[in-house]
Formats: C-alpha cells, sequence, structure tokens
C-alpha cells in the first residue's frame, strides 16, 4: 500500500496547504468561503491516518507526520494548519524552511498541554482523559471532542452539525492515529524553534476556545515580534466555520501582503 497521504486540490494560483485538525478530515474545509480560492491553488492534505490517508506504524513521531505531509504537498506554498494540524505545519517549517512561503496558525499552539511555564494551555489531565476514553469509546470519545471544539463559540449548534457532518463524509480516522496524534498534543513544545521561523506568520485564536485559550496571544506575540498574531471575538475552536468572514478576511490580508 502506499504511503502518500491523501489530498484535494481546486483553484489555480498560488499554493496554499490546509492541514486539519485531530480526528478530522480534509472534508471541513469544503465549507470555506469562495474568495479564498480566488487566485490560490489549495491542497487539503489529510493527515496520517484520517480520512482516506493511509496509516504507517512507522510514522511514529511528528517529525514523520511533518515529512509525510511535505511528500504530498507543492514544492513551495503558504500553509495553513488548523489544531494539531497547526503543530504538523510547525514541524514541516523547521525541517523544511525553504518549502513554506508563508504560515498561518488557526487555533494552534506550540504547546497544547498546560506547564508551569505555560499556563495559557489544554490541562494535561485532558489529554489524559480523552486518551483513556478512546481506548473504551473511540466514537464517542470523538463526539465530545468535537463538542469542546465548540464550547463557548455564539455559532456553537451550527458549527457542531458542520464539524459532525465533515466527520461522516470521509472514513473513520484509524485508532492507532488518533491514539498518537494525542501523544503528539500531549508531548510537542516547539516554543524554542519559534525564534528561527524562517517565513512570514499569521496567528488566529477564537475568543472563547477552551482547547487552546486565546490568553497564549500574548506569549507567541512576544515570541515572534515580527507575526501578526490576531484574536476573533466570540469564536471557539473552530472559527473558520463559526466566523468564516472574519477568518477569511484575516487570511486574505495576510496572504495579500505575503504575496506582494
Amino acid at each position: 500500500m502506499s504511503n502518500r497521504l491523501y489530498s484535494e486540490t481546486r483553484g489555480q494560483g498560488r499554493d496554499l496547504v490546509l492541514l486539519h485538525g485531530w480526528g478530522m478530515n480534509a472534508a471541513v474545509w469544503r465549507g470555506l468561503p469562495a474568495d479564498l480560492a480566488l487566485g490560490h491553488r489549495l491542497t487539503a492534505i489529510e493527515l496520517p491516518g484520517h480520512g482516506a490517508s493511509p496509516w504507517n506504524p512507522t510514522w511514529w513521531g511528528l517529525d514523520d507526520w511533518a515529512e509525510a505531509c511535505l511528500a504530498a504537498a507543492p514544492a513551495r506554498a503558504c500553509w495553513v494548519g488548523w489544531s494539531l494540524g497547526g503543530l504538523v505545519a510547525l514541524a514541516a517549517a523547521r525541517l523544511a524552511p525553504e518549502r513554506l512561503s508563508g504560515l498561518v496558525l488557526l487555533t494552534a499552539t506550540p504547546r497544547f498541554a498546560q506547564g508551569a511555564d505555560w499556563p495559557a494551555a489544554m490541562p494535561a489531565a485532558t489529554l489524559a482523559r480523552f486518551h483513556d476514553d478512546l481506548l473504551a469509546d473511540p466514537a464517542g470519545t470523538l463526539q465530545r471532542f468535537l463538542a469542546l471544539q465548540v464550547k463557548g463559540s455564539e455559532a456553537a449548534r451550527e458549527t457542531l452539525r458542520q464539524l459532525r457532518e465533515e466527520l461522516a463524509a470521509r472514513p473513520a480516522p484509524d485508532s492507532a492515529a488518533l491514539a498518537l496524534g494525542l501523544d503528539l498534543l500531549r508531548d510537542a513544545d516547539l516554543r524554542a524553534g519559534l525564534p528561527d521561523l524562517a517565513c512570514p506568520s499569521l496567528w488566529l485564536f477564537g475568543e472563547r476556545d477552551t482547547l487552546v485559550p486565546a490568553a497564549v496571544a500574548s506569549p507567541i506575540a512576544a515570541m515572534l515580534p515580527e507575526a501578526r498574531v490576531q484574536v476573533i471575538p466570540r469564536a471557539a475552536h473552530a472559527p473558520f466555520l463559526s466566523h468564516p468572514a472574519a477568518t477569511t478576511a484575516a487570511l486574505l490580508s495576510f496572504l495579500w501582503e505575503l504575496e506582494t
């Protein structure tokens, strides 16, 4: 079986790579406003073991996932990563800086788990509970995670409906890939490499996000003073679904500066 990750491409123009979050698939991007595809070729890559992408048990680390995505991506592009996809995109930027012209982090962070020096993050106990629950009830755990992604959003019910529909539109994720994805969220810490980030970056956070608190915007701005950091009012963890106009406006503004 091929180890090449599945991807969907639409539009023409400058290349944009789209990476979804944990447990999701490329269908989440189909609801993006058409404005984003004008002048751009969008390549939505499904993470290892998600959707139609194969699962290879030798892909045991974050760099392995990043390398697999790089192998499926255009030669040079701006990468847009949502949640876990943002972590993978950050790893790709470190491994192959010449391949990324820009980087957009959608409700993503260089460290998802709380630490003594990193309070604006998810409690380690929450991630551990998801890991334990995944073994006992994979489908139920994924549904509970979806509900957390929209908690606090003013459009929570509609966004949750969209997420459930998009999840069902593609093959179910591999349980081993889900487990390793949680390990990556729990263990990865890419903060040390942020000052060496070679490409321009945009960091978008949701004001009401319970998974990646908006408070992380301040330390990101301190570590990357040249980055664009923005909090979308009243949004939760999936602002491109709950607040597509505000998210797309921020993306297009960043891309315009990047490409001119």
